[in-house]
């Protein structure tokens, strides 16, 4: 399932590349009434498939029986899978890493009602590690980030399940698609004392850029209706008004559109980003998010940690620019998601760049520090809150 939606994606971002190619001026209207299409469709159909759909598998995590039937059901599997390819049809700054997340939880849960097995915490927790380790080719990092974003607590007898997941969604994926590395090849590495001098920077730099936005889109999720009351009774409204901002600067920059994985290859490749690209994509991706409409930012965040790596390679133009764009990746998405043994094992197994391991966890956890000062609460634990609330169940909060 992830690599259908995996190739799914790239042709509907592929597509959209042509609409844009066709006229320049044509995401100014599909995009905003696409996002309008998409919320009203999510709150007709479907609530519980709203945003990334990571915060939904941790609220399942405590109530696994009711979630089954409701966040994690194969019903908003479906549902979760068909609109985010929309979404990337629409311009929308989204992943699918997040979705695969929760559609891989569904299809645990599906396993508990064919087989009748009980529906346990472990169940959910071990298909999401399995959704991260398939969608990007990643052992490793899904069990991290069942570690430090799916369980509270990690318990041993989890480990079972969770490393068994992980190890059939890793052959699936190595037999179907092939031994290939999600952002290629990065040979690089970098001495003592250009870590000194770069470690710093990125983890403040990429620290203070990812809780920005984990506050602001936190803030968003918690106060939006005090802030904008008009919005209040107008989701679909506030879907399109977030959309033309995500087409306006779409179309100003000609980048900032879908997942960003191929700008973020180019960038590691070598290839000269403009400085603004960071920041474009933080607020492309900030608004898409939220929208309401049904989409990750996991890559939308590695790829914006990309362009502030281009910054970095900018101010240290000596240093080796693909270990210099690694730093500022792993600075910037641990900003935002305040999981650094996730965003290490990520970069490291995506990219084969295993002799930055040191360099990349030294800035991960200045990155963790700088960020945990800006917004005091982790992202997906913050967002799962509205789902843990009494009847929140398959109704954000």
């Amino acid at each position: 399932m992830a690599l259908l939606f995996a190739r799914l994606s790239d042709d509907a971002s592929t597509a959209f590349d042509g609409i844009v190619h066709a006229a320049w001026w044509l995401p100014l209207i599909v995009t905003p009434l696409g996002f309008a299409a998409l919320v009203a469709l999510v709150l007709r159909f479907a609530p519980e498939v709203s945003g990334s759909g990571i915060p939904q598998v941790i609220a399942s995590v405590h109530d696994p029986k009711a979630a089954s039937s409701s966040l994690i059901s194969g019903r908003a599997a479906v549902i979760k899978f068909v609109l985010t390819v929309t979404a990337l049809l629409t311009g929308a700054s989204v992943g699918r890493e997040g979705p695969t997340v929760q559609i891989s939880a569904a299809i645990m849960a599906m396993y508990h009602r064919l087989l009748r097995v009980p529906m346990r915490s472990s169940m959910i927790i071990a298909g999401g590690a399995a959704g991260v380790a398939a969608a990007f080719n990643t052992p490793l990092a899904g069990v991290t980030f069942a570690i430090e974003e799916l369980a509270d607590a990690y318990e041993q007898r989890v480990a079972l399940l969770v490393m068994t997941a992980i190890l059939i969604a890793g052959m699936v994926s190595l037999g179907l698609a092939g031994d290939y590395l999600y952002f290629g090849v990065v040979r690089e590495t970098l001495p003592i004392d250009a870590v000194a001098r770069i470690a710093p920077v990125a983890g403040v730099l990429g620290g203070l850029f990812g809780g920005l936005f984990a506050r602001a889109m936190l803030s968003f999720s918690d106060h939006r209706d005090r802030w904008l009351p008009f919005f209040k009774t107008r989701p679909v409204a506030w879907a399109y008004c977030c959309g033309v901002l995500v087409a306006v600067i779409g179309v100003a920059t000609g980048l900032t559109w879908g997942t960003g994985y191929s700008a973020a290859h180019a960038i590691i490749d070598g290839t000269n980003a403009p400085y603004w690209y960071g920041p474009a994509k933080l607020m492309t991706t900030l608004a898409t998010a939220i929208s309401g409409i049904p989409g990750g930012i996991f890559a939308p965040s590695l790829s914006a940690g990309a362009g502030f790596g281009e910054i970095l390679r900018i101010c240290f133009p000596d240093d080796p620019g693909g270990a210099v764009v690694l730093l500022g990746m792993v600075a910037y998405f641990t900003g935002v998601v305040r999981a650094p043994l996730t965003a290490v094992i990520i970069i490291v197994e995506a990219t084969a760049s295993r002799g930055l391991i040191l360099p990349l966890f030294t800035v991960a956890l200045i990155a963790q520090t700088v960020s945990s000062l800006v917004c005091k609460e982790r992202l997906y634990h913050g967002l799962a809150r509205g789902w843990r609330k009494k009847g929140s169940i398959g109704h954000p909060a």
